[in-house]
């Protein structure tokens, strides 16, 4: 949450932690775990000064000074974040830690119970600690997020402060200072106070709002104003591996610029003083996708820019994140809006979190241009084709359940996605709100859509930077307000049901076909290093560029003739393996009959397997239904 400290009435808060009880700081992680911070301000500023110029080593140093009284005292380092939706901070990164007061070293001890936790006891005489500590960033992929390269980094602020334990992280007021290499631009939604050389002094800000508000600084930077001459500006805010990956053609800034005033036609309100879009261009730092409330982190290749074309269009990652401003960020489910980072968060309501987020994103990235209706047309189809051919662990699943997965799988590849599921609140959620749309649509006679819904629910309290908690009977009685309907018991079959959920495409006016070209936008998604040979509703796979199986549909005909993923393709009837041969293979079996011939590798075993399959080449499109109304093309056409 991202508002100044004088904005910040927290009635909810305060409501629990009266009915708990809890009015004092509480002093060990004992006594915190099971109790709710108390909504007291912490006593002092502290101050946390990052050196962030440690390139060689990709190395975050960083010092705290924080005002104490004698006694035991507990820090946290973040656990639960927002964005994650689970508690796995990186605390196996944070290095060095070293506590001194009055020039001695004090000795601190990690709870074994909560190892997010440093217990440290204060003498007497002592009234300021400091700390210094190093965040070890990931020198290779395999350990996680690369955030620092030679050209630019990503600094969160939860990778290197400790907190006191017993506040709310509202209450607790930073000054924080940044150093960047020589010569770098920092970009974030945090206001600078001063600067000297490459050295940056924010205003204080509380601990919630400076978690909020990470920071992308590069040596290649660019600034594009996304909302010319507005009273609340709003920054595309680029950094990339090279100065040419920077130029921006006039017609694509056009579009997102359409962006902006299809959000705020959309809304009908902002939540934020200026919006700072933090984009990486890279192949060296990760990709990312982080929602703030006044920022958000954005990371993608270097070809974003250099590389557009109309036809192809963009990526929806930037919509997608815009959007989680008023969904998420200021409108939160009840169970996300926690008073520290330390307490769990509930994930229950993250098919309208994340779910309907992902539906605006293809319909934002739509009306502003960014990509034609066609191109969201044929996004849409692959989610679609999702859950008509390649999720049958709903069979044994529900989607209310996959709002789990962040902590249960802490957001790691799955071997069998299809069958074990993962994060599908976000497409099976895009899914139920467009037939939510449509069905608003159908019993209006055009007149109400998810828009009103939107209007409504995210567009209260404009200007306010206050995040306002919801839980799900508020979504149902929004719905009503909008058309009155069984909301309800709608949303609760499709949320804890075991059935199909496109009815929202024949219900726009569309229907899922397949044919044996790619759509365009499996043609966009195969691209790049990255990129995967899709034969998943054919044989039942994809590939990798390393050969690999990266997803092998359970019970499909490769899964059922003994293929697993992890397995590589090494040839196809004794030819070796390229797209083009297995493309040549499947269509030959289609008239032949003959069995397709694949040799694999299973660890140090090769294996030559039959497919039995003749149904020929098959990705998905949308195609429209005849003599049925076309929400659809509604839905994607910009507001006036």
């Amino acid at each position: 949450m991202s508002r100044p400290l004088s904005d910040r009435p927290s009635s909810l808060l305060a409501a629990i932690v009266l009915a708990l009880g809890f009015a004092a700081a509480i002093p060990t992680a004992h006594a915190q775990r099971g109790a709710m911070p108390a909504d007291t301000a912490y006593p002092g500023t502290i101050a946390l000064e990052v050196d962030a110029t440690d390139l060689q080593h990709r190395v975050f140093r960083a010092k705290q000074r924080i005002p104490v009284q004698p006694g035991p005292l507990t820090l946290l380092y973040p656990q639960w974040l927002p964005g994650r939706h689970a508690g796995y901070g990186s605390v196996d990164k944070y290095a060095g830690l070293t506590i001194t007061a009055n020039g001695q070293r004090l000795a601190w001890k990690r709870d074994p119970l909560d190892v997010y936790a440093f217990n440290v006891d204060i003498p007497q005489g002592v009234s300021e600690i400091e700390i210094a500590a190093q965040y070890i960033t990931p020198t290779d992929r395999d350990q996680g997020r690369v955030v620092m390269t030679p050209a630019m980094l990503n600094l969160q602020w939860n990778m290197i402060a400790l907190y006191p334990a017993g506040h709310a992280a509202s209450k607790i007021t930073i000054v924080p200072t940044l150093k960047v290499p020589a010569g770098w631009q920092p970009f974030t939604a945090l206001d600078v106070d001063t600067r000297t050389g490459d050295t940056v002094r924010y205003k204080p800000v509380d601990f919630d709002t400076l978690v909020d508000s990470p920071v992308y600084a590069g040596k290649h930077a660019k600034t594009f104003d996304l909302d010319p001459g507005a009273k609340v500006p709003v920054r595309l805010n680029v950094v990339a591996d090279d100065p040419r990956y920077l130029e921006a053609k006039p017609e694509h800034l056009a579009q997102h610029r359409n962006l902006v005033q299809q959000a705020y036609k959309l809304f009908g309100s902002h939540h934020y003083d200026h919006y700072d879009f933090l984009f990486s261009l890279s192949d060296q730092m990760s990709g990312n996708g982080l929602e703030h409330q006044r920022s958000s982190e954005n990371g993608m290749d270097v070809d974003y820019f250099k590389d557009w074309d109309p036809k192809v269009g963009t990526d929806d990652l930037l919509p997608h994140e815009f959007t989680h401003s008023w969904n998420g960020k200021f409108r939160r489910p009840a169970g996300l809006l926690t008073p520290s980072f330390n307490v769990p968060m509930q994930d229950d309501l993250l098919w309208v979190y994340e779910g309907q987020t992902q539906y605006w994103g293809n319909v934002l990235a739509s009306r502003a241009g960014l990509r034609t209706q066609a191109q969201s047309r044929d996004e849409l189809a692959l989610v679609a084709a999702t859950y008509a051919d390649n999720r049958p662990g709903l069979g044994w699943r529900d989607v209310q359940d996959t709002t789990n997965d962040p902590i249960i799988a802490q957001r790691r590849p799955k071997p069998y996605r299809g069958w074990q599921m993962s994060e599908d609140y976000y497409q099976a959620g895009q899914l139920i709100w467009l037939e939510v749309d449509a069905r608003l649509r159908a019993k209006s006679d055009g007149k109400k859509s998810l828009d009103d819904f939107a209007h409504a629910f995210f567009g209260v309290d404009n200007g306010s930077w206050t995040a306002k908690p919801y839980d799900f009977e508020e979504v149902v009685a929004t719905l009503n307000s909008v058309a009155a309907d069984d909301w309800a018991g709608f949303l609760r079959a499709r949320l804890d049901g075991h059935g199909p959920l496109t009815g929202g495409l024949e219900a726009s006016g569309w229907k899922l076909v397949y044919t044996d070209i790619p759509n365009a936008a499996a043609k966009a998604q195969a691209k790049g290093p990255r990129g995967t040979d899709d034969f998943l509703y054919s044989l039942g796979f994809t590939v990798g560029k390393d050969g690999k199986f990266s997803d092998v549909r359970w019970d499909g005909p490769a899964f059922n003739a003994g293929i697993g993923a992890g397995m590589s393709l090494l040839a196809v009837d004794d030819r070796a393996y390229s797209k083009e041969n297995l493309e040549d293979a499947i269509k030959a079996a289609k008239t032949s009959g003959a069995p397709i011939k694949l040799l694999v590798k299973d660890f140090d075993r090769y294996r030559t397997v039959s497919i039995d399959y003749r149904g020929g080449l098959r990705y998905p499109h949308l195609e429209r239904i005849e003599g049925k109304a076309d929400h659809l093309t509604a839905i994607f056409a910009p507001k006036k």
